[in-house]
């Protein structure tokens, strides 16, 4: 079959499977959008091409697939570069498609060129630059392939505007093969007979989940394996709907914004078991490395991960979901019920202190309004925050669970991230599943253009901003370095009228100025089946931790 690069280019998208791809026009990508206009892939028209990234970062992540953008050359596929190295961090499958200049003329600093394939080489897992049109078939294949298997990540395809004008014959590869890239899926036996042994001697064991549960598709065997030995489960933030955060063996968050009980249990334990973690230093920072008795085995799809930040007795490399199978398939004899009994007492009696307790601060309570937001996603939901104290406040009081998915990002963590990314999921999630993204006014203002989007497709999304007028954990961090008392008299951000900007955009808008208005705001947003903006008023001196400034 004869067609066009710029068809080829969608009949690939089709044949794996994508029904939709996110982004925004150029002089360098016309060819494709002409193809994309008459092809069966709907295209979603972004604001911001960093956007673009996002959403497909969210689709990807709520529909457990392949997430595609597309950019133009030089600004265009430059803008793209944020949300790429979000989803390389975090892990996240991802397929960016840029345009570039005529490949003869590449280097010679022509209009809005720009070297993409360096610029990214660093934080993509593969990126191609084309140079030969016959190459498109088995490019897309391999990008596919490399974004999806392995420690998942994204891949960049740059196409010379000249080429995608050029005729191929077209036949769409059916298998694979790249030498050198083979991931090692099953764990070894010894290893894990080794772990096996471990538990049965441990007495204060802890379970310590990533995003690599997700990424595996394996929260069910996760459970399973949980269920057998009643091991407490701790996460990192992209491991936070990994394991039910109501079930009792669930302890909470860890790391340096996490539980101060789950940290201290991660200093006591004797034996930590790392499931799709990269145990970086937001994770690892409280662990003293005082407990000369405490072995960790750490089990990743990615070799590179394993021992990197803190040393590891016993390393298993391979695909969770296999390992998780094969651990649950033995018999464990663990005396932990002290040792459990005392992590569910620590975190029911923290749970009920912070959220009861009564702060000196007008406005509202983060807490409660994200426990309130939890309790009202009744049925299938999922809920993005953004990076800042919105982030740490949702980590801690949304209950995810079976049901309910969380979804941030650990790593690169970049300001704008939550609405978009829930945009792109609520395009996976095209049913009743309640979708709502958490933010602080800083963040949202980074990408708020798309709201237009929202209104534009009538999206069903509880757009929520947490508004302190301050970037408040900056904020913090800065009263923590600089040894400073008091923040009183530091100038106040100026932020527009939130609630005129929404009826600019046509969307309904709700003001949360106290805990008393939680509950009618609420009730009233969640039982539309349209988009709403919610500005919650909260003081500035309101810490990002319970424990903070004002204990």
């Amino acid at each position: 079959m004869k067609l066009k690069v710029s068809e080829a280019v969608i009949a690939c998208l089709e044949l794996e499977g994508v029904d939709t791809v996110f982004g925004h026009p150029g002089g360098a990508v016309l060819p494709i959008y002409e193809a994309l206009r008459t092809s069966n892939i709907q295209h979603v028209l972004v604001k911001n091409e960093q956007s673009s990234a996002h959403m497909a970062n969210g689709y990807g992540r709520a529909k457990d697939s392949v997430g595609v953008c597309l950019a133009t050359s030089g600004p265009g596929a430059t803008n793209l570069i944020t949300g790429i190295a979000t989803a390389y961090m975090d892990s996240i499958p991802l397929i960016a498609i840029t345009g570039q200049v005529n490949s003869k003329k590449i280097g010679t600093d022509l209009f809005q060129e720009a070297d993409v394939i360096g610029s990214t080489e660093p934080f993509t897992k593969n990126n191609y630059l084309i140079k030969n049109k016959n190459d498109i078939p088995r490019v897309f294949k391999e990008a596919f392939h490399i974004a999806n298997t392995g420690r998942k990540g994204p891949v960049l395809i740059d196409i010379p505007r000249d080429i995608q004008d050029e005729i191929i014959d077209f036949e769409y590869p059916e298998t694979v093969e790249i030498r050198g890239y083979k991931p090692t899926l099953s764990g070894h036996s010894r290893q894990i007979a080794k772990a096996v042994k471990k538990i049965n001697e441990a007495t204060q064991p802890i379970i310590c989940v990533g995003g690599g549960i997700g990424s595996a598709n394996c929260r069910e065997e996760l459970y399973d394996f949980v269920m057998k030995t009643k091991i407490p489960v701790v996460c990192t933030l992209m491991g936070v709907d990994s394991f039910p955060n109501d079930s009792e063996y669930f302890a909470g968050l860890l790391g340096s914004h996490g539980y101060p009980f789950v940290n201290d249990a991660m200093n006591k334990a004797d034996l930590i078991i790392v499931i799709g973690a990269r145990f970086t230093d937001r994770s690892t920072a409280v662990i003293s490395g005082k407990n000369t008795h405490q072995h960790i085995v750490h089990i990743d799809i990615d070799p590179a991960e394993i021992g990197k930040n803190i040393k590891t007795q016993t390393p298993i490399v391979g695909d969770a979901r296999l390992i998780l199978e094969e651990l649950s398939q033995n018999d464990y004899s663990l005396d932990i019920k002290k040792w459990t009994d005392n992590i569910k007492y620590s975190r029911k009696t923290y749970m009920e202190e912070t959220l009861s307790k009564v702060w000196p601060l007008e406005g509202t309570n983060p807490f409660r309004l994200i426990k309130a937001v939890s309790d009202y996603s009744t049925g299938k939901s999922l809920l993005t925050s953004d990076v800042g104290q919105n982030q740490i406040w949702a980590s801690h009081y949304y209950i995810a669970n079976q049901e309910r998915r969380y979804l941030t990002s650990g790593g690169l963590a970049p300001m704008g991230y939550s609405l978009p990314a829930a945009i792109g999921a609520r395009f996976a999630l095209r049913d009743d599943t309640k979708v709502t993204s958490v933010m602080g006014e800083g963040g949202f203002q980074m990408l708020m253009g798309e709201l237009a989007l929202v209104k534009e497709y009538n999206l069903d999304i509880k757009v929520i901003i947490l508004n302190n007028n301050r970037l408040g954990m900056v904020r913090e961090l800065q009263l923590h370095a600089y040894n400073k008392n008091s923040f009183h008299g530091v100038d106040i951000a100026f932020n527009p009228d939130f609630m005129k900007l929404a009826e600019a955009y046509g969307i309904k808008g709700y003001q949360i100025r106290n805990d008393d208005d939680i509950s009618d705001v609420l009730s009233q947003a969640y039982a539309s089946d349209e988009p709403c903006f919610i500005e919650c008023i909260v003081h500035p001196d309101f810490p990002t931790m319970p424990n903070g400034r004002w204990e």
